[in-house]
């Protein structure tokens, strides 16, 4: 036999087999029943950069109600993680609800979060959909972020450690985020196929921020943009999404809910928060829901609230702590989702404490081994950081925890007063700091002393420091916009010599009961230098008085002026609180 012939004979034979199936009892594979699809999607959110392993242990509610606590994240323990999800079904897709970047520790964010996309290309995400915190640095970097590339749009150099920054192999994706063309600043929806002997299996993603976004970063970040209404962008791309064949839809959006459950309870108990009302609007094409933006971990099927709209709404968390395991299966001959399950997994890392020590195993939870890859990729950007995160700049006098947004706290108080000597040659007589800039607590050592990654861990956005004059009638009507009904009501933390009162049972617009400067009254009539960072300088978190002040002088970044003040003195004593007065 010639090697032709046996080529010819070799070609022909499974046309030959495949003539006589019906004879050997072979069913065609066209002609064979088609078996419901498993898709696995594992969902993210809020990663905020979290490289590294967390240093303090993540509180949980468990299946019994008890608080546990677990030491989680890092980027290789959440590789393993998902890949461990991943490899139960060969159709499987990895998909972020946004906030991946924004909020880091110093070991991303001072590479503008380079390292935090790297990680994610590593774990082999598909989409994301944008959040809040990646307008921080403004579209035009994040832009850069998608695309690669070391273009300058802030004040640090980009490709420090990777030159050049390969952009992210992921998709960004923004729906509702509207450009001054009309168009989308990136797709409205992605589409993953899955070739089912085949059959065209697709699930389709729509990726979406809340529409208050602009009320949450510096407006310069978001100028030219419009953000529109969250469940008409939705809406809006159902029927392309069923013209382009998906037989699952998927939304990932950045804006969440409340519960009073545990992490991984289905009940959907005490359920609340913003991302409610726009579910009851969604439409009822729609399998599953991935959220974020609260930090909280939940796992809802909607079905309970509204009978009309079955879906799962999830959200797992923030900083990789955890991760949420979907399963949709799926029919390909008549493109619907047959059933559709998700958990709440903990990414159980094995790190280190705030004193260097071997973090403690919680038995109740998987201690996941760490990806090598992406351990060494870290490590890399974790050793180029290293210098700069434990250079000593000073010492307190305790601990300084960080409260929720309406507490006034020694932090609060210790940041304002900072940023008040820091501005003195501005004129400065008083500082505000808005307490949802304050992202962690500021632990000390054991001899008091913290690092620049401590400070940088609890003020992260690289804020220069504003000083500007208003009216004492603009400052009450300043005050006043802590407690109305825009955005979402917080407190100032206040410099030394400066308070007020207030009282919530009064109508908007009076709830301040009173101010005073150094024991004195605030006069309307009077002009006052006041001092904030560069986020509230232009309107940040809705506090729109802010951009009325006049004779504006740039001071330095809020990290340096901190630095400079714990400097000022061997040991900084944590000032009192006292200076924001509640009635009763």
């Amino acid at each position: 036999m010639t090697r032709t012939t046996s080529r010819l004979l070799i070609t022909l034979l499974p046309a030959i087999l495949l003539g006589g199936c019906s004879t050997l009892g072979i069913t065609p594979p066209q002609n064979r029943a088609a078996e419901p699809v498993t898709v696995k999607i594992v969902g993210l959110n809020d990663f905020h950069g979290n490289i590294e392993p967390k240093t303090r242990p993540t509180r949980v509610i468990d299946a019994d109600g008890e608080e546990q606590q677990v030491y989680t994240a890092g980027a290789a323990y959440l590789a393993s993680a998902v890949a461990h999800y991943r490899d139960q079904s060969e159709y499987n897709l990895v998909i972020a609800a946004g906030d991946l970047i924004g909020g880091s520790p110093l070991a991303s964010s001072i590479f503008l979060d380079e390292p935090a996309i790297g990680a994610m290309n590593r774990i082999g995400l598909d989409f994301n959909a944008v959040g809040n915190h990646e307008f921080d640095r403004g579209w035009q970097e994040l832009l850069r972020i998608q695309q690669g590339g070391c273009e300058q749009h802030t004040l640090r150099a980009p490709c420090q450690v990777e030159t050049p920054y390969p952009g992210a192999e992921f998709k960004f994706l923004a729906a509702n985020v509207i450009t001054q063309d009309g168009t989308t600043l990136f797709p409205a929806y992605g589409i993953k196929r899955f070739d089912v002997d085949g059959r065209d299996v697709a699930v389709g993603v729509i990726g979406l921020t809340l529409k208050d976004t602009p009320s949450l970063v510096t407006p310069s970040g978001v100028e030219g943009l419009t953000f529109t209404e969250e469940a008409q962008a939705i809406n809006a791309v159902i029927p392309q999404l069923e013209q382009a064949g998906a037989d699952a839809i998927v939304v990932s959006i950045h804006q969440g809910l409340y519960t009073e459950v545990g992490y991984n309870d289905k009940s959907c108990g005490g359920v609340s928060g913003p991302l409610l009302d726009i579910l009851k609007q969604v439409d009822r094409k729609v399998d599953v829901v991935i959220s974020g933006h609260t930090h909280r971990a939940y796992v809802c099927d909607f079905k309970q609230i509204d009978p009309t709209r079955d879906f799962l709404v999830t959200s797992a968390s923030f900083g990789g702590s955890m991760l949420t395991d979907i399963t949709l299966t799926i029919d390909p001959v008549t493109g619907g989702v047959i059933s559709k399950t998700a958990d709440n997994v903990i990414v159980q890392s094995v790190g280190t404490d705030r004193e260097g020590n071997p973090a403690p195993t919680n038995a109740q939870f998987t201690r996941w081994t760490p990806n090598a890859e992406i351990a060494a990729y870290v490590e890399r950007y974790v050793s180029a950081s290293r210098d700069a995160s434990q250079r000593p700049v000073g010492k307190i006098s305790g601990a300084a925890p960080k409260k929720g947004g309406m507490d006034e706290t020694m932090l609060g108080n210790l940041i304002a007063d900072a940023q008040l000597f820091a501005t003195q040659e501005a004129g400065a007589q008083i500082a505000l700091m808005n307490n949802s800039g304050i992202r962690v607590s500021l632990d000390p050592a054991e001899d008091g002393s913290i690092s620049y990654g401590d400070i940088y861990a609890v003020q992260p956005f690289g804020n220069t420091l504003i000083t500007k004059s208003f009216t004492g009638a603009q400052l009450l009507a300043l005050l006043e916009q802590q407690f109305d009904e825009v955005g979402f009501n917080q407190t100032f933390s206040v410099s030394r010599g400066f308070g007020f009162s207030y009282d919530l049972s009064r109508p908007v617009g009076s709830r301040v009961t009173s101010v005073s400067l150094n024991g004195s009254p605030i006069d309307p009539a009077a002009t006052y230098r006041v001092t904030m960072n560069s986020f509230l300088a232009a309107g940040g978190d809705a506090f729109t008085v802010f951009e009325q002040g006049a004779n504006a002088v740039t001071g330095p970044v809020d990290l340096d002026g901190m630095e400079a003040y714990l400097a000022s003195a061997e040991v900084i004593e944590l000032p009192a609180v006292g200076r924001i007065t509640a009635a009763e």
